[in-house]
C-alpha cells in the first residue's frame, strides 16, 4: 500500500536544496555578509559622516524672527531644530540620545542680557561640543553687531548680551555603530530579499525547473514556501552573525541582551518577507536575467540612499524626508534602532510595524498579479 504524498516533506526537501544552493552562491554571501560587514568596519572607524545635530527647542522659548540665536540656528545646515515634542518627550529623548540637546531661548531685548539655557546629554557624544562651538560663534557675532550699534550713539559700557547656562545630564553614549549597524542589517535583508528572490524564481522559470515540478505531486505553495524558508534561514543566520560581530568587536549596544537580539531577528524576518515580495514582482516582470539588475536597482537604490542606511534622514530637505518616511526600509531601520539602543519591545514599535504591514499587503497584491509560473 503506497503512502500518501507529503507536501510537507517536499517543502522541506526544496528548502534544504535551496539552502545548499544559496551557500554555494558567491553573490548571496557577498550581499548578505561581506558588504554589510565592510561598511560596518569602515563607518565604525571613521565616525559619523553627514552629521546632523538634533536640538529640541523647549516649550515657551522665543522662536520669533527677532531672536537672532534662533534665527542663526535655523539657518545652520547641520542643526535640526525640533519643535513638535512635549517637554517630557524631549527629556526622555535627550537621555536616550535621540536628540542631542535641549535649548531654552529667552526673548532678546538689548541692552538687557538674554539667557540661553542648554541641556546636553552624555549620550550625545561629540555633537554637544559641535553645538557649543556653534553657539559661541553665534554669540560672538551678535555681541559684535550690538556693540557696534550701541556704541554708535552712546558711551555706556555694554554688558554681556547673552548669558549662557549649560547643563549636562547622564545617559548611555550613542556610538556611530549604534546607528550604522541596523542600517547595514536592513541593507543586507533588502539585497537578499529583492536580488536573491528575483534571480532564483526567474532562473527556475527559464530553465523549466518549475514546469518539471508540475509533473510531480508537489503543490505550488511548496515551491514558494521551500525557497522562502531557505532564504529566511540563511538571512537570519547572517543577521545574527552581523549583530554579534557588531556587539563584540565594535561595542554595538544590545540594551536587553538576548531579548534584544531575538526582537531584532523577528524584525529581520518581517523585513525579509516584505522585501521578498519585491523579488517575486520583479521575477514576474523580468523577461530575462539581464533585466533583473536594473529592475532591482530601481527598488533598492532609493532605499539604500534615502532610508537612513548610511546617515540620518534629518539631514535631508523637508520635502525629501516625506519620501524617505514612505519607504519600508526607513521604518525597519527605525524599529531596529529603537529596539537595540532604547530597549523598546515589539509593542513599542507598532507604528513602524503597521506601515510595514501596509507594505506587505500592497506588494504581495502586486506580486500575485505579476508572478508567472511558466
Amino acid at each position: 500500500m503506497n503512502k500518501p504524498y507529503s507536501n510537507t516533506k517536499a517543502t522541506l526537501a526544496i528548502a534544504r536544496a535551496s539552502f545548499r544552493s544559496i551557500l554555494r552562491s558567491p553573490s548571496a554571501v557577498v550581499f548578505t555578509l561581506a558588504f554589510p560587514l565592510i561598511f560596518i568596519i569602515v563607518f565604525a572607524n571613521i565616525g559619523g559622516g553627514g552629521m546632523s545635530i538634533d536640538v529640541g527647542v523647549a516649550k515657551g522659548s522665543d522662536t520669533s524672527a527677532n531672536n537672532p540665536v534662533y534665527t542663526a540656528l535655523k539657518k545652520n545646515k547641520i542643526m535640526h531644530l525640533i519643535n513638535d515634542q512635549t517637554t517630557d518627550e524631549m527629556n526622555k529623548n535627550l537621555a536616550k540620545g535621540n536628540i542631542d540637546a535641549i535649548i531654552d531661548l529667552q526673548p532678546f531685548a538689548p541692552p538687557s542680557s538674554m539667557t540661553v539655557h542648554v541641556q546636553y546629554s552624555q549620550a550625545s557624544g561629540d555633537k554637544g561640543s559641535v553645538l557649543k562651538s556653534a553657539l559661541n560663534n553665534i554669540f560672538y557675532k551678535i555681541q559684535s553687531v550690538e556693540l557696534a550699534r550701541i556704541q554708535s550713539y552712546t558711551t555706556v559700557k555694554v554688558p554681556n548680551l547673552i548669558d549662557l547656562k549649560e547643563e549636562t545630564i547622564s545617559g548611555r553614549p550613542y556610538k556611530y555603530i549604534d546607528f550604522i549597524l541596523p542600517g547595514q542589517l536592513g541593507f543586507s535583508l533588502l539585497s537578499s530579499g529583492v536580488f536573491g528572490t528575483a534571480f532564483v524564481f526567474l532562473s527556475l522559470r527559464l530553465t523549466l525547473v518549475i514546469k518539471r515540478f508540475f509533473a510531480t505531486p508537489v503543490k505550488r505553495y511548496s515551491i514558494v514556501l521551500g525557497e522562502a524558508i531557505a532564504r529566511l534561514t540563511f538571512s537570519l543566520l547572517g543577521s545574527l552573525f552581523i549583530i554579534l560581530v557588531g556587539h563584540y568587536m565594535f561595542g554595538f549596544t544590545l540594551i536587553h541582551g538576548v531579548t534584544t537580539v531575538l526582537n531584532m531577528l523577528i524584525l529581520s524576518a518581517i523585513g525579509l518577507i516584505i522585501f521578498m515580495g519585491f523579488g517575486f514582482t520583479i521575477s514576474g516582470i523580468a523577461k530575462n536575467e539581464s533585466s533583473v539588475p536594473p529592475l532591482s536597482n530601481i527598488i533598492t537604490l532609493p532605499q539604500f540612499l534615502l532610508s537612513g542606511t548610511f546617515f540620518s534622514i534629518t539631514a535631508f530637505p523637508t520635502w525629501l524626508q516625506y519620501i524617505s518616511k514612505a519607504l519600508p526600509l526607513t521604518h525597519l531601520n527605525d524599529a531596529m534602532r529603537k529596539v537595540a539602543f532604547e530597549g523598546a519591545g515589539l509593542g513599542d514599535v507598532t507604528h513602524q510595524l503597521l506601515i510595514l504591514f501596509a507594505w506587505f499587503i500592497g506588494i504581495y497584491a502586486v506580486a500575485v498579479k505579476t508572478f508567472k509560473w511558466e
